[in-house]
């Protein structure tokens, strides 16, 4: 056997590898989009969260105004980190529901009381159902819909100081 035969399988080796840290270092596409992004918002009717305030219904979406929906949890670190963007998108004019996702209605008010309560609507999800129906990954996520019930926007992550002008700018473009 050719000295240089006995080295293929190390080179082979060493090729694919190669290849791979190649690959991984530099992905297609890092950008995850929605697929919900132009559809309809899926059909759900959660109750009220909290009392005293409304539940949300899909249907309350389609009324010819758009809204801003919050997916959170009062145990969400990062959503504790996002309450005071929320109400300064809320003081500039924002519509924002929310549904609580997997909560129990003392936690979501203790949440409300101690953070500030941006929300007109909070629906309960305490089965993620109509979270994973609206392509939700985790908590939170934010979705701008337009007046005819259409998810124009998806926001994943919590929303951070230098997110609120693009956020604004969906919003804007979501009429």
């Amino acid at each position: 056997m050719s000295r240089a035969l006995r080295f293929l399988p190390l080179l082979l080796l060493v090729a694919f590898v190669g290849a791979v840290a190649w690959r991984l270092g530099s992905p297609a596409d890092t950008k995850i989009t929605s697929k919900m992004i132009g559809q309809p918002v899926p059909t759900f009717t959660l109750a009220a969260a909290v009392p005293g305030k409304s539940g949300l219904a899909s249907a309350d979406l389609a009324h010819g105004q758009r809204r801003m929906i919050n997916v959170f949890a009062s145990w969400c670190v990062p959503c504790i980190a996002e309450a005071p963007l929320l109400a300064e998108l809320k003081s500039k004019g924002v519509a924002i529901d929310a549904i609580a996702v997997r909560d129990r209605p003392a936690d979501v008010a203790e949440f409300l009381a101690e953070r500030g309560d941006p929300f007109d609507r909070i629906g309960a999800d305490p089965e993620s159902k109509a979270q994973l129906a609206l392509g939700s990954s985790g908590v939170p996520e934010t979705f701008i819909i337009d007046g005819r019930g259409i998810i124009r926007y998806q926001h994943m992550g919590p929303i951070e100081p230098g997110d609120v002008p693009k956020l604004l700018a969906q919003w804007d473009s979501a009429k």
